[in-house]
């Protein structure tokens, strides 16, 4: 199906193994608009930032499987602890708030779609950020995706594939046209969690 799709650029971000709870510090971001930000939205900004250029009219696609979970726990804290909800932490809580941060951030006005992938399949949501690709429709598109360290709170009730889970984020330049040093599609990807692809694409630059 993918035959016709490349990765014309890509970059990750993966905090240190010692220290998960890490996020890019966006020294080029003005600071009081990213004092407030998520480690997952941080992460989203520093990967759309280092792709774009090289797909300046591209849209976003984002995907995640959990979204600002730090978040939603702070909001459920705060109905148990305060019966109330800061408009601040609301505001930030949605699902689409790190491609819109990052569109906000970086001056990107193409427009992004947040996906919801059933289940955490990485193929539901990649098929939505290929489609407008292969069907013509755009040239480009730009697939982003991220997940943010797990709190402790849901430590208890974690599911076995989530023990010792490390947060990251990726993007990806998506096109029908074959560059230099363009990445094909890996065949097993209709099967591949999102942490199996993004080792894929620390193989691949490991070659370069």
């Amino acid at each position: 199906m993918f035959e016709k799709l490349f990765i014309t650029q890509y970059a990750y971000y993966r905090p240190p193994i010692d220290s998960p709870k890490d996020a890019p510090t966006l020294d080029y971001v003005d600071s009081l608009f990213k004092r407030r930000l998520s480690q997952l939205s941080r992460m989203t900004i520093e990967v759309v930032k280092q792709v774009k250029d090289v797909a300046p009219e591209a849209k976003i696609v984002f995907a995640s499987r959990r979204g600002e979970i730090g978040r939603q726990v702070k909001i459920n804290r705060g109905l148990v602890d305060d019966f109330a909800i800061l408009p601040a932490q609301f505001s930030l809580s949605v699902f689409n708030t790190p491609p819109a941060v990052a569109t906000i951030a970086l001056g990107i006005k193409n427009g992004y779609t947040a996906v919801y992938p059933s289940e955490g399949r990485l193929y539901d949501a990649f098929v939505t950020a290929a489609a407008a690709v292969l069907a013509g429709k755009e040239k480009q598109v730009i697939f982003v995706y991220g997940d943010e360290l797990i709190p402790a709170e849901y430590e208890s009730i974690e599911r076995q594939d989530e023990k010792n889970f490390l947060p990251f984020a990726f993007a990806l330049v998506l096109s029908a046209e074959k560059t230099d040093g363009a990445l094909p599609l890996p065949e097993e990807i209709e099967k591949m969690t999102a942490e199996a692809f993004l080792s894929y694409l620390v193989e691949e630059g490991n070659k370069e």
